[in-house]
């Protein structure tokens, strides 16, 4: 099997996974919103910020290391996953000790922040557990295996959840799907590859991942100040306000979770084969480049001009309030969906150096936007706006240290990808300017449903006429193949 085949069939089995969590994921969310207020999810927000900052030291860096790292021995395995068990034993005590902190210091926090606190310490333990077994199956490429595992445990999870909101659990309904999820993960991974443990992990493994992994835990770290910092200022404002920003800062991040993050678990996998190929990594990403930008450009003006439908839809009335958030964040959603991948590359080139280095420049960036969004215009629009300028800022930033720098193949074919995706936007966004105000009726649903069509069309024919991907040819020989088989 080739590396196009390789990863064709990585993002096919990867997307059956992820597609299927998404109908999960908003059933859970449409549920809960009509029965939680932005009070209460302004704190769930919250805990699970404290969450993924203590997941970070959770990782470590050591699962794209173990996929990296070509001669790593059985006994270098145990004692990496050694390591792992002591950071989650050590990472789960720390952090129960401070969500009582926390809640003392957090005076607009809801009555029952620390027990969602406290519950969620399961998911860190088992999330650190899973990350050396989960990684093995990623190394080996099992990715139909993954997304058959993934889709089970998000589908049963997600039913408890629901079912638990519908009895009146109410904010707890919440702490399910991530707890079952991590401890089922853990336990389905490790089946497949069980590791013994030892007492100490041993130096001689450690020091192997060390250097792949130190920049990229770097990385891990500056990303998660430079992503998450707005939750804990603008939480400074009121739960409210938090509860309305995470609402439409989470839909917005949808794209990027299930199109962008179906790819990028691949790349590495994949990719790290030709480590040594910069120029072969170069060409296979801009492949990849591609396809993101045509998806991403138009999905963010179609998102911009549906925000409000989509908000009300989905959460209800109640949450009209996040619509103003919703149109900025969307702004962003092209260049997020490209640059989400860029950390893939910067590992299968085995350059966590410069990854790490791009990290520090989002994050400063980002942290500044953050910082005067809330402290200089004290509002959560005024965040979102600061983002989108600190995105823009990282891109740029970002590609010219990957192709340049990394990759050593100049940026120009890259720039070069972007440029009819770009065209298309405009169009598009022109053509929903107008129909918009004529798309207006009482049901959502149905405002949705005609300006999605309209922007299919539109995006379709547009990638069709141009050249870019020749969609009904390739139909016409689909249904040939399926005629003959």
């Amino acid at each position: 099997m080739n590396l196009k085949q390789e990863v064709t069939k990585g993002v096919f089995f990867t997307a059956i996974a992820k597609y299927a969590g998404i109908f999960v994921t908003l059933g859970v969310t449409a549920v809960l919103s009509r029965h939680l207020s932005p009070e209460q999810f302004g704190d769930v927000a919250f805990a699970t910020v404290c969450l993924q900052f203590f997941t970070v030291f959770g990782d470590m860096g050591l699962g794209p290391a173990v996929i990296q790292k070509r001669d790593l021995s059985e006994d270098d395995l145990r004692g990496v996953f050694s390591l792992s068990i002591w950071a989650a034993v050590l990472l789960s005590l720390l952090y129960v000790g401070l969500s009582f902190a926390l809640v003392r210091l957090d005076k607009d926090a809801g009555p029952h922040l620390l027990s969602v606190l406290l519950i969620l310490s399961a998911n860190l333990f088992f999330s650190t557990l899973n990350m050396i077994p989960n990684a093995l199956i990623l190394k080996q490429q099992r990715f139909g295996f993954a997304a058959v595992r993934s889709l089970v445990v998000q589908v049963v999870a997600g039913a408890i959840a629901i079912a638990a909101a519908l009895m009146g659990f109410g904010i707890y309904a919440l702490t399910i799907n991530p707890i079952l999820s991590s401890i089922a993960l853990f336990v389905i991974n490790f089946s497949q590859h069980p590791i013994k443990p030892r007492f100490k992990p041993g130096k001689a493994a450690v020091d192997k991942v060390l250097s792949f992994s130190a920049y990229q835990f770097g990385f891990q770290l500056v990303n998660f100040w430079g992503c998450n910092l707005d939750k804990f200022l603008i939480k400074s404002l009121s739960s409210s306000e938090l509860g309305y920003y995470d609402k439409s800062y989470r839909l917005m991040q949808m794209p990027l979770q299930n199109i962008s993050f179906v790819i990028t678990p691949v790349l590495h996998p994949v990719l790290s084969q030709i480590q040594d190929d910069k120029s072969h990594i170069s060409y296979s990403y801009l492949k990849v480049v591609k396809l993101l930008a045509y998806i991403g450009f138009p999905l963010a003006a179609a998102v911009f001009f549906m925000s409000d439908d989509l908000i009300l839809f989905l959460f209800g009335d109640q949450w009209g309030a996040s619509i103003p958030c919703m149109r900025i964040l969307s702004l962003s959603i092209a260049i997020q969906m490209i640059s989400s991948s860029s950390g893939a590359i910067f590992q299968a080139a085995g350059d966590t150096k410069r990854l790490f280095g791009c990290g520090l420049f989002s994050a400063f960036t980002c942290i500044a936007a953050d910082v005067i969004g809330v402290f200089v215009y004290h509002t959560a629009e005024a965040v979102a706006a600061g983002l989108c300028i600190a995105y823009a800022l990282n891109f740029i930033q970002c590609y010219h240290s990957l192709f340049v720098r990394c990759l050593k193949s100049g940026w120009g074919e890259f720039w070069k990808e972007l440029i009819m995706p770009v065209v298309l936007c405009a169009i598009l966004a022109v053509c929903l300017h107008f129909v918009k105000p004529f798309v207006i009726t009482e049901y959502h649903i149905v405002n949705l449903i005609i300006l999605t069509c309209i922007a299919g069309v539109i995006s379709l024919a547009f990638i069709e006429l141009t050249g870019a991907y020749r969609i009904i040819d390739t139909i016409k020989t689909k249904l040939c193949q399926l005629k003959n088989h």
